[in-house]
């Protein structure tokens, strides 16, 4: 047996018994057979796009992107695994005939597999296009194609053809799982205030169910579009026992800051991942629940009357593991100040993961699947970057074009793993050219926040896991000599930009309160200093012979490795 054959086989045995990719969190089978399943996910940040087509078939596959469903001007790859071995090849359709082979071969094989009845090739490509022949994946709906045949031969496909529209990048299941229903947590009857800014705040009961059930689904109930803001539900610890509704943080059910979920304005349903669900019921446990809804009124209407909340879809099958949501960033208080006249200001927020243990008894990793990144009006960028030993690894989440209008949870194309002891450093930049006095931390839409809820499993008790400014040594460090002497400099400073990068280095530079609060609202916190954050560049397009030879390379050392310790 060669080489080349004993790595198929041993992919094969693994394939057979594989458990989920956290590479490739996303699946639709393309055809109402279900003979053709695809399987993808995606790293916007590297720039790159990994996909997995499984195929009830010995003979060759096709899959590719159709500017309007059909042959003509399609970006195709055809392979297949023959008497000779596998075979892969990037191509362009020019007519209803045999696609052509492209010059230039930008798409990377990374394992190709036939067994009992079934091919399943594994391969990646830029998200881009790296040349006139590939069509680039873009933000929306995309016609993906596919073909196969019964053999080696590639001939007519005849009826093993297909199309399907789907999203790769912005992709949102909508599943039906058996004994599912839902419940509606909203307001009731409520009239807004002629506030320009106000938030409501109800504490309630949800459904109690005697088991567990897992959430799958969370939808906006939205009746008054132009008010309603945002909407975040809270678990409440057990303490609290009774119900109430009034004006948000005046003293009342502040301890109830456990995200169950979020919506933001512009956004829309949300969907967990096929192996994870919000726990509701049986051992979780009886909580109250608090909604809370910000309106935003800057016409200051009266009389205006507000049902908004949001619909959960459950469902008594359970799923592999129970989700949960962390907030990180920057703690929100009055505290910290932006200032005025600023193109580009800098705010962070730290999520030392170090301290979970110290709130937590069995504390975990963290699997990272979605994040609603959140500013107010001045938001322009916000950026999620991933430390650990000091070092930046990764960004787990970016967006370079923040708009306060269009808000969404968003998956992040893969599962990524935050480890305990990993920092997590949340970003902002700011634009304040338009406004003459500073911008403060705090609840208003004409306040600021710099946050990112990160959406989990498996679940821990935790609530939030942020950071603020050491107020004393920001002071301090600006030569006042007290805190409200430091207010009354931010007020009457002379905000130039020399001022304002000044003023942004010792915002970075100076002690940080990280703190981590369990569910329970323990809490525990350790000065830290803000890391260094990198913009980390796509990856470059590579040919596909020179991928293939390092996967071929590192797939033999993992089989030696795994044969020697065997």
């Amino acid at each position: 047996m060669d080489i080349l054959s004993l790595v198929l086989l041993l992919l094969s045995a693994q394939w057979s018994c594989a458990q989920e990719d956290p590479l490739l969190p996303f699946s639709e089978h393309l055809d109402p057979e279900h003979n053709v399943r695809l399987k993808w996910g995606f790293d916007e940040i590297q720039g790159t796009i990994l996909f997995e087509l499984t195929v009830n078939t010995s003979g060759w596959v096709s899959f590719g992107f159709s500017p309007n469903g059909g042959m003509t001007g399609a970006d195709i790859v055809i392979g297949g695994v023959g008497s000779k071995g596998s075979y892969f090849t990037d191509r362009h359709a020019e007519g209803n005939s045999i696609p052509v082979v492209d010059q230039q071969q930008d798409y990377k094989l990374l394992s190709l597999i036939e067994s009992n009845g079934k091919t399943v090739m594994k391969f990646q490509r830029s998200i881009e296009s790296c040349d006139e022949n590939d069509l680039p994946i873009t933000n929306l709906p995309m016609k993906l194609i596919y073909a196969y045949g019964q053999s080696d031969d590639i001939t007519y496909h005849k009826n093993r053809r297909g199309t399907k529209e789907v999203n790769l990048l912005k992709y949102m299941p909508r599943v039906n799982p058996p004994n599912s229903n839902y419940f509606d947590v909203t307001m009731v009857n409520f009239t807004v205030p002629t506030n320009q800014t106000y938030y409501h705040c109800k504490v309630m009961r949800a459904p109690t169910f005697d088991r567990k059930q897992h959430i799958y689904r969370i939808e906006p109930f939205i009746t008054n579009i132009d008010l309603v803001h945002h909407l975040l539900l809270y678990r409440c610890p057990p303490n609290v026992t009774q119900p109430f509704e009034a004006e948000c943080y005046t003293g009342k059910g502040e301890e109830c800051m456990e995200t169950v979920a979020v919506w933001g304005v512009g956004g829309g349903a949300f969907e967990l991942p096929e192996m994870a669900g919000l726990p509701i019921g049986g051992n979780v446990g009886d909580f109250f629940y608090r909604l809370e809804v910000h309106y935003n009124n800057p016409n200051k209407n009266a009389g205006r009357v507000d049902n908004s909340g949001l619909r959960f879809y459950y469902t008594s099958e359970l799923r592999q593991h129970d989700a949960a949501i962390l907030m990180t960033g920057l703690a929100v208080y009055p505290g910290y100040a932006i200032p005025p006249n600023a193109k580009s200001f800098l705010t962070y927020g730290l999520c030392d993961t170090a301290n979970i243990p110290k709130v937590l008894e069995t504390p975990h990793d963290l699997q990272v699947f979605s994040v609603m990144m959140h500013t107010h009006l001045a938001g322009r960028k916000v950026r999620v970057g991933h430390f650990r030993g000091g070092k930046q690894i990764d960004l787990l989440a970016v967006d370079e074009n923040y708009d306060f209008e269009y808000q969404e949870v968003t998956n992040l194309g893969k599962t990524k793993t935050v480890q305990l002891g990993d920092q997590l450093l949340v970003e902002c930049t700011y634009n304040t050219e338009n406004r003459n006095t500073p911008t403060w931390g705090g609840f208003s839409t004409s306040d600021e926040m710099c946050l990112a809820f990160l959406f989990y499993y498996p679940a821990m008790n935790l609530s939030s896991c942020w950071s603020f400014p050491d107020i004393e040594s920001l002071s301090s460090a600006m030569g006042a000599t007290d805190i409200i002497t430091w207010i009354y400099m931010m007020y009457f400073k002379t905000w130039n930009d020399a001022a304002i990068n000044q003023y942004q280095q010792t915002l970075k530079t100076i002690d940080q309160l990280a703190i981590v609060v369990d569910s329970f609202n323990n809490w525990s916190y350790k000065t830290r200093t803000i890391p260094d954050l990198k913009v980390i560049p796509p990856a470059p397009c590579m040919s596909g012979c020179a991928i293939k030879s390092v996967a071929l390379i590192s797939l033999l050392l993992c089989l030696a490795v795994q044969w020697a310790s065997s």
